[in-house]
């Protein structure tokens, strides 16, 4: 079904700064490549909200009918510890500070990245390539950027000279930063460095002895800069130009504005046509931060484990709630608006549980199901604009609930295109997850149960019959079910 042909798409592209209908380089395909993870830590919750928008526009072009070839990298080497070109490979310290092969890492953290996104009902990517993997292609392109002089070999290493690529091309078109600029902006170079000016940046570094993560090249055993794996891998299987480039508002610059140089020196021609960011997601309206305590992983907030929020919430409740802003939006992770986004996600899946009992009628609908349903497209042709959906959403969850009182009617075949629409918005498109009506009566059970032992533990404490109260929390806690002493009470969280 090519809804593609029926339904204007724009997207805002982050290299025009403006909103552009979508046009494939080739009619009914798409490529999209998105920045994967650097796999040396516990994947952060701020990565989670980036891939679950790009999760999303995946889910939407497949709606619509394209073939969708969908690049997501992982990052297993080249990424040092400064996001440039000096300090340490992130993995290869990991590595040394665990004192386990490097490799070691990348697979406990690769697994652990997939374990998170399957528990927020992510489809796979169509291909997953590594940057270990494409040493080869990596090298190759570092060949054909030097033949082409704009890169030069020193000591072992290659640099891309930015400013000879400059004279006929625009670096910093993406970012909109001016290369005059960053070099009054720049610091001299201390003398140390093999580059011929700051803004370079290494596309093939020499090893040092102490280096563990190393391979044989024409220029020395070393390893490929981090942005050249992702021009060596994007182009690779999506080719020289491709439809969309997506990741996180921090890669614009420096690292998308270098891989924009990398093709432009390679092929003549700008490598993407939309380039997309979502944006950062902070808590309590701060940044995150592990060295500030202000932060909180995924695992932590689906257990409940956590001294910042109230109770642990399920994946569906956490994507709804991401779901509610739009991906180019900053958004803030608080406890009331998980606690709202909650109460929502409940009432959306009620309604929508509720209608196999709802009473058809011979009647006309007293609700615009054509008009509606042309709505939820609109709202996601706006750059997949879920907030707006998820309004026109309730506008069907107000009509289900009118039926249910007797105030509206609905006809057979409004009733088949209602449900219809909100199973492929809901749960195709915005990737939740319905609750079936048993399972939810088996929650209530528990929760039912949970709370009557934390009034018998609360007793016992008042009776100072400490032993029990201990006894309660304890055996609980060997069930899974953890319990949480707050100023407002005792709250409960499942593992």
């Amino acid at each position: 079904m090519q809804l593609y042909k029926e339904q204007e798409l724009k997207i805002y592209n982050s290299l025009t700064s403006q909103k552009e209908v979508f046009k494939p380089i080739n009619e009914g395909y798409v490529g999209m490549y998105v920045c994967g993870p650097t796999v040396y830590s516990n994947v952060h919750l701020g990565n989670v909200r980036t891939f679950m928008s790009f999760d999303m526009i995946f889910r939407y072009l497949k709606h619509l009918g394209f073939k969708v070839r969908y690049v997501r990298n992982i990052t297993d080497a080249g990424h040092l510890t400064d996001d440039a070109d000096d300090g340490e490979d992130k993995i290869a310290k990991k590595a040394r500070l665990e004192q386990i092969e490097p490799m070691e890492v990348v697979q406990l953290y690769t697994v652990d990245f997939h374990n998170i996104l399957n528990k927020f009902n992510f489809l796979p990517p169509s291909i997953e390539p590594t940057a270990t993997g494409h040493i080869i292609e990596q090298i190759e392109i570092i060949k054909e950027i030097l033949d082409k002089g704009f890169a030069y070999q020193i000591n072992g290493s290659v640099y891309f000279d930015v400013h000879k690529f400059n004279e006929n091309h625009n670096y910093g078109k993406l970012s909109g930063r001016n290369l005059e600029d960053l070099v009054h902006n720049s610091r001299a170079l201390d003398g140390q460095s093999d580059k011929k000016n700051p803004q370079d940046f290494a596309l093939w570094k020499k090893a040092e002895p102490q280096h563990i993560m190393r391979w044989p090249s024409p220029w020395s055993d070393g390893f490929p800069g981090w942005h050249l794996e992702c021009t060596a891998m994007s182009t690779k299987y999506l080719g020289e130009q491709f439809d969309i480039h997506g990741g996180g508002m921090d890669l614009k610059f420096p690292h998308h504005e270098c891989e924009i140089a990398q093709a432009e020196a390679c092929n003549n021609q700008s490598p993407v046509n939309v380039w997309m960011h979502a944006n950062m997601l902070k808590m309590n309206g701060q940044k995150m931060s592990k060295s500030t305590g202000n932060s909180i992983n995924p695992d932590e907030l689906l257990s409940g484990n956590n001294d910042i929020l109230s109770k642990a919430y399920s994946p569906s409740v956490i994507r709804f709630f991401m779901m509610q802003s739009s991906y180019r939006s900053i958004l803030d992770l608080t406890d009331d608006g998980l606690l709202a986004a909650e109460k929502a996600f409940k009432k959306l899946i009620e309604a929508m549980n509720s209608l196999p009992k709802l009473e058809v009628s011979n009647n006309t609908s007293n609700f615009d199901l054509t008009t509606w349903k042309q709505s939820c497209y609109d709202a996601m042709n706006d750059d997949f604009n879920t907030p707006i959906l998820i309004a026109e959403l309730f506008s069907a969850v107000k009509f289900i609930n009118q039926i249910k009182d007797g105030k509206a009617t609905i006809s057979k075949e409004d009733f088949n295109t209602l449900k219809t629409t909100l199973d492929v918005f809901v749960l195709d498109i915005l990737g939740l997850q319905n609750v079936s009506e048993n399972n939810a009566n088996g929650s209530n059970k528990l929760s039912e149960t949970v709370e009557l032992l934390i009034k018998m533990r609360a007793e016992a404490r008042i009776n100072k019959d400490f032993a029990l109260s201990d006894k309660i929390r304890d055996e609980l806690a060997e069930i899974g079910i953890q319990l949480k002493d707050g100023k407002d009470g005792t709250t409960f969280s499942t593992n």
